[in-house]
């Protein structure tokens, strides 16, 4: 019985690792080293936005510190540490209630990340990453697709290089 017992947590032990590896993968890190922020799926929002030329919905949300400015209405600029995150789907007109339009598939999360020492070289203390798909594919051949981030934020250099505006709560 023992011995029976003991092949089984053997078998168990092999079998186990393989499945929780294959389960718990993880996502790749951008070309320009960052890390999909942990439980990013949980942070609160703090706007949403629609983009007509795309066609595509935004929800905008952020960490801890992000929210703590947004909140207070400190965001210009907004404090090192802040981590902003946007959701993007395509829109659909929903059945039955065409004039409204609601998410279709899920097309990338994008983020932006302050700290002013660490990316003080590219000139406006952020960094950028962006996964796309449902794969969460990183986005970018290498580290320096994050120019062309820069280069679409410069219209609103002047907002700390952030489109989002906070939405206001009561």
């Amino acid at each position: 019985m023992f011995c029976k017992r003991l092949n089984i947590l053997i078998l168990l032990s092999l079998i186990v690792p393989v499945y929780a590896a294959a389960g718990d993968a993880g996502v790749q890190a951008a070309p320009n080293g960052l890390e999909l922020p942990e439980g990013y799926k949980d942070w609160p929002v703090i706007s949403i936005s629609h983009r007509i030329d795309n066609h595509t919905l935004r929800v905008i949300f952020g960490n801890d510190i992000a929210i703590k400015a947004a909140r207070a209405g400190q965001t210009n600029p907004w404090p090192d540490g802040a981590i902003l995150g946007k959701v993007v789907w395509k829109e659909t007109a929903k059945e039955n209630w065409p004039k409204a339009i609601a998410p279709k598939e899920f097309v990338h999360a994008e983020f932006m990340f302050k700290d002013t020492k660490a990316y003080k070289t590219n000139g406006t203390g952020w960094q950028w990453a962006r996964w796309v798909g449902m794969e969460q594919k990183p986005f970018g051949k290498n580290a320096e697709f994050s120019k062309v981030c820069i280069s679409c934020h410069t219209p609103v250099k002047s907002s700390d290089w952030v489109f989002t505006t906070p939405a206001q709560l009561p």
